[in-house]
């Protein structure tokens, strides 16, 4: 054999061993299977890359539900709390240790402002978890900054900030999702299905079960913790005292009670209506809409704060047997829904098969998978930002009337009060300099 020969055959062979070398160590993710979830594995340009503002409670769960679907990981957190920060980190770690396609937990970038996560070139959508007093001012950076957007409910603390929210996300071409995951569970379809298709006759009435309305902030001042930004926690809100009850520490895993309070929530009204008014609306085909006026209890006629919509369907804000829970009331039967619970009357109706020539609600089973697929199709979820402003919109359209004593004529289409200066100031509110947005 002639010395270039032998030469050439040794490179091809050590090339040759070098491929194979390679394939050898090449990350099961990128050549098949399932992960430890069971989930099968995306090849890494499939993978979406997520921040995540705020990581209290709620996100705790929101970081498992986005990454166990195998579909995303998350680059960055954003968090005023250091304590709540580090704990977040614990958790992803433990997840990211079962699935190698997500990356290296240490890796996660961590900041105290979230603006700058949002000038992250490598982060597509963000997840914002934190109190309702910041979802708007985020949302409409996030927009700007070209993220998509997954905002937990209630969307906005105001009318107004929820405009703002779908006019960013319209400008900007951004899909955005809710966090009214019941539109993703399968009794709350069953039932906007049955009530779209007569199945229970002319809706008359409908109660919902979800809680008092927020009162004005009113707890005494308790010293900061260490590792609590608390000026940034209040971000567009006029400063108050700290209290532990708006920001607990970790060793308390509950959920916060800022939402009692009416300069950071709606009370139950909007915590607990933004989920069930939610399916109201969308059970009627009024997404795109609300209702035309709404009356406080006056001791009297008006038992309960009550709705009407155009059509004369009412909905009323009462206490029934069911807790956060939804009654509808037709000519021809009854529908009670509540989490993992449907009850109908006619019974039957509860597993009966919608007929696919019927009228059909958006289906997800995911939520989470929902706005992923949305993020690659570029297509709006099955709770758009403005799916999610009409809802929050009838929840705060109620705490206004609770708040004034009177009945309120109200305009979805102009989304202004009738004739009434005083209820229309409260649909926006005054923001702090630097994050103050236009309403």
């Amino acid at each position: 054999m002639k010395k270039k020969e032998t030469q050439n055959r040794r490179k091809f062979i050590g090339q040759a061993a070098a491929a194979i070398g390679g394939l050898m160590i090449v990350p099961r993710h990128v050549l098949g299977g399932k992960n430890a979830f069971g989930v099968p594995f995306k090849a890494p340009s499939d993978i979406i890359n997520l921040g995540v503002i705020g990581t209290g409670k709620q996100a705790k769960g929101l970081a498992n539900s986005f990454l166990l679907t195998g579909e995303c990981r998350i680059n960055a957190i954003s968090e005023v709390y250091k304590a709540k920060a580090d704990q977040m980190l614990g958790r992803i770690k433990d997840i990211y240790e079962k699935n190698e396609a997500l990356g290296k937990s240490a890796e996660i970038a961590v900041y105290n402002d979230y603006r700058e996560l949002l000038s992250r070139k490598d982060i597509d959508a963000v997840v914002i978890a934190t109190p309702d007093h910041q979802h708007a001012v985020m949302a409409v950076k996030a927009a700007q900054a070209g993220k998509d957007i997954y905002c937990e409910k209630p969307l906005s603390l105001t009318v107004k900030e929820g405009r703002a929210m779908v006019n960013a996300t319209r400008k900007y071409n951004r899909v955005f999702q809710t966090g009214s995951m019941q539109r993703s569970w399968p009794e709350f379809r069953q039932t906007a299905e049955l009530v779209r298709n007569g199945y229970i006759g002319e809706i008359k009435h409908i109660k919902v079960n979800v809680g008092k309305p927020p009162v004005k902030y009113n707890l005494p001042a308790e010293t900061i913790p260490e590792g609590l930004d608390w000026d940034l926690w209040l971000g567009p809100n006029e400063p108050v005292a700290f209290n532990a009850e708006l920001a607990p520490p970790i060793t308390k895993d509950v959920f916060p009670n800022w939402r009692l309070y009416r300069e950071f929530g709606g009370g139950m009204v909007t915590d607990w209506g933004a989920h069930m008014f939610d399916i109201v609306q969308w059970a009627l085909d009024m997404d795109s809409s609300g209702p035309m006026s709404v009356t406080p209890p006056d001791g009297n006629e008006t038992k309960f704060l009550t709705f009407k919509y155009k059509n004369g369907i009412t909905v009323s804000h009462e206490t029934w047997e069911w807790n956060n829970a939804i009654h509808f009331i037709g000519t021809e039967g009854e529908i009670k829904v509540q989490r993992k619970k449907l009850v109908t009357d006619p019974a039957e109706l509860a597993t009966r098969v919608i007929d696919e020539k019927e009228k059909h609600a958006y289906k997800s089973e995911n939520h989470y998978k929902d706005f992923l697929q949305a993020m690659r199709s570029r297509s709006r979820p099955i709770c758009d930002v403005e799916t999610g402003h009409r809802t929050a919109s009838m929840c705060n359209i109620a705490n206004i009337a609770y708040q004034l004593g009177r009945p309120l004529a109200w305009n979805p289409e102009k989304e202004l009060f009738k004739n009434d200066a005083e209820a229309s100031a409260l649909l926006g509110r005054k923001m702090r300099g630097e994050w103050a947005i236009k309403l």
